[in-house]
């Protein structure tokens, strides 16, 4: 018998609290995968058809807390009309909001993953990829609604936002004050800067002018006379296809350049 989608998370989240909790009392090393699938209530192999090592168990446990935050913060009141800070603080609040029980055991995660820090490379990782897309939506949405500028490089911006909430996660475990209250304000103050540069276009000017500067590079190594031996050891092995792509392209003509967006005027605005 198929299991259907819904049984399928629940069982996720089912070993992923069960992880958490014996992981906790008795520690990582002493925990096997076994004593999980008994905990959780499921067969010894059928653990493994959701988790293969007890590292990529560590990464489930964000994944749960990734997915659970974006649908606590999208389900806030009013969240449609939330302008672009307040749903930034929402999402990265609801991420404390799904850490804090666990807070132990989120320290024993970090120390693991550590560890082993090709587990946490690149953005295939199910977390980042839920967190990223938020934010794209939301950056999407402040495009929209006028409040920054449209952007190339809307993608980037968001998995930047990703990376600072690992940031903010560390600075919570390192947080030693009353109810967190440092981090509290620490992510007040770094979310109204962040916001103010995003509205201010500074982002996609520092990204510009860091192209600019890669181009120019490029350029001169190109025009070295080491590059231009490689070049023309290459040049022979193009296909003639691929020359006839190159030169249809060139005869195209340039592309018009972008202008500048114009809010329309309000429907109360008079004319002399």
């Amino acid at each position: 018998m198929k299991t259907s989608k819904a049984q399928q998370e629940l069982t996720r989240t089912q070993i992923v609290r069960a992880a958490v909790a014996l992981m906790v009392e008795q520690g990582y090393d002493a925990v096997t995968m076994k004593d999980i699938a008994r905990a959780a209530g499921i067969g010894d192999a059928t653990i493994y058809k959701y988790f293969a090592t007890k590292e990529r168990l560590l990464l489930g446990y964000f994944d749960w807390v990734a997915a659970e935050a974006v649908r606590a913060s999208r389900h806030a009141p009013g969240f449609a009309d939330y302008p672009l800070q307040a749903r930034l603080q929402r999402l990265t609040d609801a991420l404390l909001e799904c850490l804090v029980p666990d807070r132990a055991f989120v320290d024993l995660a970090r120390r693991i993953l550590v560890k082993s820090p090709l587990l946490m490379l690149g953005d295939q990782l199910q977390a980042k990829m839920v967190l990223k897309e938020a934010v794209q939506q939301d950056l999407q949405h402040a495009v929209a609604t006028w409040e920054i500028e449209p952007s190339d490089f809307l993608g980037l911006l968001s998995g930047l936002y990703v990376d600072y909430c690992f940031g903010v996660v560390v600075y919570w475990l390192n947080d030693t004050s009353e109810d967190a209250a440092d981090t509290v304000r620490f992510v007040d103050q770094t979310l109204g800067i962040m916001v103010a540069a995003l509205k201010s276009g500074l982002p996609d000017k520092l990204v510009q002018l860091a192209l600019f500067v890669l181009r120019s590079q490029l350029a001169r190594v190109m025009s070295s006379g080491a590059m231009a031996g490689v070049m023309s050891m290459v040049a022979p092995v193009r296909s003639p296809d691929a020359q006839r792509a190159r030169a249809a392209n060139a005869q195209q003509p340039a592309a018009p350049r972008a202008r500048k967006r114009v809010k329309p005027a309000s429907r109360g605005d008079s004319r002399g």
